[in-house]
């Protein structure tokens, strides 16, 4: 009786042992703060991809927070660095990628971190469509990308069969999109017949690229920040009016600004929409009926139309304080690294409908077949690849483009409401638009 108390005593006195053990490796690990504005079901896959990196070694514990929506975040994000403990890493949407950019000594470049740190970095491994949004004009990397998505349209096969319409042949043009939504209403097949998120980015920036008509002058910003707004274009205006006589007749619906329209289609409320690539993850979760994706819809007598589309989504910024160690830089390199590992990209990319941000993401999805099994997932990069990218589709950088969104979306609401004409509303937005630009100018030169 007495040997066995002494056995039983020992394997506990060992347990402790090993447990406080355990507690001090993790006490002593370098923790790093990282804010995120990706909601369920996206925030839970990449908090799954940070878990991971904690679990593969024990010398750095990164720690994510959802803070809001990408606008929060850059809020909260600035707030944080002027009160002197800003995160380490911050999730940025590619419209802050200017602010980021002029934001001089509160972020610390991904090229001069790596080289810093001596973590190993290859940039020629990222996609140029993707890693030139985030890149100096010399090619140096100002920060890491990670969710990068373009706009595609998503539709419902069952309410497209319901209304007469053939679901291996979605609408390829705006004239075919409007019809569509007129036959799928008329039968009741859906409660709306098309539908959008994020209106000024799927419905002006996107629309801008696929049709080669600038957003803004200056190569939309890129070569210089005396750029100014274009979309009060004639062909701007035209859109505009096709999306107000398209209310007016019952076939759209304005669902509200940001990502709002997100949640119509994948309930079945909305038979078409427009939204970003990586919404297929919340549609796999939730939708009950047959879905297609395919490419944005164009004007079929605009020249030269359709052109690539441009990328959406966030990268990750690395942020500095005034008390961050060097170790705490080594920290944040070392989980950059991690997720441009290929089977991260490679899995991000399936899970969830972003874009594999780096060749090695997307050859690996491929060999395994994962494009052959899942028909259509595909086309977000043939729609980014699918011609050279010209002045007008290469991206843009516009200093207060989050806030010149919110202008756009203001225009168009009170357009949608029959207080202005799409001309005046889109004369406005440039009017106000451009204001933001000068002050971004003035405060940054």
């Amino acid at each position: 009786m007495v040997k066995k108390s002494i056995g039983f005593v020992f394997a506990l006195a060992v347990a402790v042992f090993f447990t406080l053990q355990a507690d001090s490796a993790m006490a002593q690990r370098t923790e790093v703060q990282f804010w995120h504005g990706l909601a369920q079901p996206l925030g839970g896959i990449l908090e799954k991809i940070v878990a991971d990196f904690n679990a593969s070694q024990n010398k750095y514990q990164v720690n994510p927070t959802f803070k809001g929506s990408y606008p929060d975040t850059m809020v909260a994000a600035i707030a944080a660095y002027r009160a002197g403990n800003a995160p380490h890493i911050v999730q940025m949407f590619e419209v802050g990628t200017a602010t980021m950019m002029a934001a001089g000594e509160a972020i610390k470049p991904v090229y001069a971190l790596m080289s810093e740190t001596g973590v190993a970095f290859d940039p020629k491994a990222y996609v140029p469509a993707i890693s030139g949004y985030y890149s100096l004009p010399d090619g140096r990397m100002m920060s890491m990308p990670f969710n990068s998505s373009t706009a595609v349209m998503f539709y419902n096969k069952d309410a497209f069969k319901k209304a007469g319409l053939d679901p291996e042949k979605p609408p390829r043009t705006w004239g075919e999109l409007r019809a569509a939504a007129q036959k799928i209403r008329a039968a009741n097949a859906a409660n709306v017949g098309f539908t959008c998120a994020w209106p000024t980015w799927t419905q002006f920036e996107q629309f801008s690229a696929v049709h080669d008509v600038p957003l803004a002058s200056k190569s939309n910003g890129m070569e210089g920040m005396d750029a100014v707004l274009a979309v009060n274009s004639p062909l701007h205006v035209r859109h505009v009016q096709t999306l107000i006589d398209m209310q007016k007749e019952g076939s759209f619906k304005y669902a509200g600004r940001g990502s709002v329209g997100d949640a119509l289609f994948p309930s079945g409320e909305a038979a078409i929409i427009h939204a970003s690539s990586g919404l297929r993850a919340r549609i796999l979760r939730e939708a009950k009926f047959d879905w297609g994706v395919t490419m944005l819809p164009y004007y079929d007598d605009v020249k030269g139309a359709p052109k690539n589309s441009i990328i959406g989504g966030a990268s990750f910024w690395a942020m500095t304080a005034p008390k961050r160690t060097v170790e705490e830089y080594r920290a944040v390199a070392e989980f950059f690294k991690y997720i441009s590992l290929p089977d991260v990209v490679a899995k991000w990319h399936m899970d969830t409908g972003y874009l594999p941000v780096t060749f090695g993401g997307f050859e690996l999805a491929q060999a395994q077949g994962y494009y052959k099994k899942n028909p259509g997932v595909d086309i977000p990069h043939r729609q980014m690849t699918r011609t050279e990218p010209t002045v007008n589709s290469r991206g843009l950088r516009l200093g207060g483009m989050p806030e010149i969104r919110v202008v756009i979306e203001e225009e168009l609401e009170k357009a949608l409401q029959g207080n202005q004409t799409a001309q005046q509303a889109m004369d406005s937005a440039v009017a106000r638009g451009n204001v933001i630009l000068r002050n971004f100018e003035k405060t940054n030169r």
